[in-house]
């Protein structure tokens, strides 16, 4: 991203780890590296968690690495700080080689340069929150008076002032999460290693940790590497993302670029079902101002949602501004904005001919037609397209009734002529009851209240 240092804080190059017997053979072999992983297992015993996996965390960012469970995600975090030892490959941290390194030298690496939280959250139950908060710095010596006014500080920013003394079971999921999280905090690490915090937690208290992460990241800059099984929670907070299956990374971009441009049919079927609007940035589907849309219409910065753009182009009935310090880059209009929606490039998209509105134009008088649905919008309806439907008869309304009630002419009084069963035919007034009926039920089909079930 433009506003990080693009010089790594971890590089990571061909990193493998094997569990099993004889496992370092595996890297070693390019008969062996060629099988799949269940092939590996197959032949060798051994389980490939992470199979040559190489990529660059930059200083300040939000690195998430996600997959489905069994993926090697957690275990590539752990190899990060040699919690889990790697089988080969190369791992450095600010240049310096984490494989190389004695046990003083790790312990001082896990110590004061990474903090990991867990998804278990791994607190003394027999202290305080304060206590456990202040455990990192109890390890490295600091004196008890610094590190409780080092760990109050923390606990304050992470929202749990005035809990300092509760032990853990007195807390909900979320604060002992917070805990966590602050216990991590604690120890100014230069990068904090999460392996999916938040799974075990409920949905809201979910949403909340996720805004706290998000929040210290603004506030502090500081670097994180973000384990995650959930896409939404790796769109919302990664700044890069990592993609894993079967112990490889499939594709690495940023969210934008694995939603618009999957590599493979994997990660199409993983973001399949993702909102374009609420990730894609309108600077996606800008043009060059035409005519006087250089002076006005909403200003938006250039990495506002397609979602954002929309509502505002929608409000003025204008293209927007697209607008960074101060210089116009471009706008976005109705059209464009729908095809990166519909999936389309911008480029691809009808030109925006729609007229616009003159306030002080009297109304004109004459039939009214709705304006056709975008491609592929189903505009929150279940109605099916008119185009789909046989066309229906429509009845003219009485002249001067103004009420739009169909008009029904009067009943001649016609003798019924019997039919073969001696049955009476249907008279007049029976047909126009029968299109009537049908009328109603075709007006009701088409209110978008369908009682059909649903199927999943």
């Amino acid at each position: 991203m433009d506003g990080h240092d693009h010089h790594p804080v971890f590089s990571v190059r061909g990193l493998w780890k094997v569990f099993g017997p004889k496992a370092a053979r595996v890297p070693g072999d390019p008969a062996l590296t060629a099988l799949s992983t269940a092939e590996i297992r197959e032949r060798t015993g051994c389980t490939a968690a992470v199979r040559d996996v190489s990529f660059d965390v930059r200083r300040g960012e939000v690195f998430v690495v996600m997959g489905l469970s069994g993926s090697g995600k957690s275990t590539l975090v752990r190899c990060l700080t040699r919690l889990v030892e790697p089988t080969s490959g190369e791992l450095a941290m600010d240049g310096e080689d984490v494989l190389a390194m004695d046990a003083t030298r790790l312990r001082e690496l896990r110590r004061h340069r990474a903090a990991m939280v867990f998804q278990h959250f791994g607190l003394l139950p027999h202290r305080t929150v304060l206590d456990n908060v202040a455990y990192g710095l109890e390890i490295q010596g600091v004196a008890k008076a610094e590190r409780r006014a080092k760990a109050r500080e923390v606990v304050a920013k992470v929202g749990l002032a005035g809990l300092e003394d509760r032990r853990p079971h007195q807390l909900s999921g979320g604060q002992q999460q917070r805990v966590g999280l602050a216990r991590a905090l604690a120890t100014d690490p230069e990068v904090l290693l999460f392996d999916e915090p938040f799974s075990a937690l409920d949905p809201l208290i979910r949403r909340d940790m996720q805004e706290e992460v998000a929040r210290l990241h603004q506030e502090e800059g500081r670097t994180m590497v973000f384990i995650t099984h959930d896409l939404a929670e790796a769109l919302k907070l990664g700044d890069r993302i990592a993609l894993m299956r079967d112990g490889a990374i499939v594709q690495l971009g940023t969210p934008e670029e694995i939603v618009t441009r999957p590599a493979d049919d994997y990660v199409r079927d993983f973001v399949r079902d993702v909102p374009r609007e609420q990730i894609v940035p309108v600077s996606r589907a800008m043009r060059p101002a035409v005519g006087d849309e250089a002076d006005r219409g909403a200003v938006l910065a250039p990495d506002t949602t397609v979602a954002d753009g929309i509502a505002a182009v929608a409000r003025d009935g204008v293209p927007a501004r697209i607008e960074a310090d101060g210089e116009l880059l471009g706008v976005v209009d109705h059209a464009r904005l729908l095809a990166v929606v519909a999936g389309l490039e911008p480029d691809h998209a009808a030109p925006d001919t729609t007229p616009e509105a003159d306030p002080d134009a009297a109304p004109q008088a004459g039939p009214r037609t709705a304006p056709p649905a975008a491609a592929g919008s189903d505009a929150g309806t279940s109605r099916p397209a008119a185009a789909s439907r046989p066309a229906r008869p429509v009845a003219r309304t009485a002249a001067g009734s103004g009420t739009g009630a169909p008009a029904v002419p009067a009943a001649r009084k016609e003798p019924s002529a019997p039919t073969a069963e001696g049955a009476a035919a249907p008279t007049n007034a029976d047909t126009n009851a029968d299109a009537d009926a049908d009328t109603k039920a075709d007006t009701n089909a088409g209110t978008g209240t369908d009682t059909d079930p649903v199927t999943a």
